[in-house]
């Protein structure tokens, strides 16, 4: 049995999908495509996905190219150590969480660092219409980022229970994207308010830190990153 997973070093939904294999024990075959070169846009990757998109997961004759499908297919083709739930509350609770990290959190973050990371933002931008977006954006993901402490103020270690669940999967990389960042631009982000941040979402870093030291997590920390982080 093989499990080979395509994806790029640093991709949030190449992550998602890492992390949801590390909760469950599983140890896929990686083809680390290069986005310097944009491999994931030319032959014989469209092949297997004409949309040019990462992750895809390949076993046997299944290809599948999304990241929430792969997690729930993996869940039932390996049920032990459930990501979705062992019964049917816990699975609408977990879908829930899931479902708004995908779709509100990962736009936040996208609008937020992409300048960031790719955009040459800097405190030189201060009083500029670029600067003013992006500490809109910024507002938009710290407000993210609260939701996920709200979620955690009752002490459980995990965004939905006592055990790592998809949600975990799809908000982590999102956050721990965020914390890349104050690593690598600190006065930039001190000065859009993450410094003080993440002196008040106590859950959430402690929920970091949980995820971290599962199994297998920190052997899905981007490559081109340093692995002590």
């Amino acid at each position: 049995m093989t499990l080979t997973l395509s994806t790029i070093s640093g991709s949030p939904r190449g992550w998602r999908v890492l992390l949801g294999m590390a909760f469950k024990g599983l140890t896929p075959e990686i083809n680390a495509l290069q986005l310097s070169t944009k491999e994931h846009k030319t032959e014989p990757f469209l092949t297997l996905n004409p949309r040019g998109t990462v992750p895809v997961l390949e076993h046997d004759t299944i290809v599948l190219r999304d990241s929430v499908a792969i997690l729930a297919w993996l869940d039932r083709k390996f049920p032990e150590t459930p990501i979705f739930g062992k019964t049917h509350e816990e699975a609408a609770q977990i879908w829930q969480t899931a479902m708004e990290c995908r779709q509100y959190l990962r736009s936040a973050n996208a609008d937020f660092l992409s300048p960031i990371f790719f955009g040459g933002a800097s405190l030189e931008d201060k009083g500029t219409s670029a600067w003013i977006t992006l500490k809109t954006t910024a507002e938009v993901m710290q407000k993210e980022m609260r939701f996920l402490n709200d979620l955690l103020d009752d002490g459980r270690p995990f965004l939905c229970g006592a055990a790592p669940s998809a949600a975990d999967a799809l908000a982590w990389p999102e956050v721990r994207l965020v914390q890349r960042a104050s690593e690598t631009s600190p006065e930039l982000m001190a000065e859009l308010g993450f410094a003080e941040l993440a002196q008040v979402l106590g859950h959430l870093e402690d929920w970091k830190t949980n995820i971290f030291e599962l199994p297998g997590v920190r052997a899905t920390m981007p490559d081109h990153w340093n692995r002590s982080d």
